[in-house]
């Protein structure tokens, strides 16, 4: 299920929703490396293991890639 677009989302075309599959490429908005995380247009938090905190309270675990030995 993808949510209606971001009604505060100033960017055109607007970030995809928090809710979305790629929710990951909405602009950032506030950018702290040295305390691994970023904010995200749609309200999503991103960390820099991949893990991420979404508006609704929702974790997502990280999900880094795996390479094959």
């Amino acid at each position: 299920m993808t949510a209606e677009p971001i009604p505060t989302c100033p960017h055109d075309p607007s970030c995809p929703a928090s809710d979305a599959h790629d929710r990951e490429a909405a602009r950032t908005v506030a950018h702290h490396p040295e305390q691994g995380w970023s904010l995200l247009c749609n309200g999503t938090v991103v960390f820099d293991d991949t893990g991420e905190l979404l508006p609704d309270g929702r974790v997502v675990a990280p999900h880094r890639p795996v390479t094959l030995a």
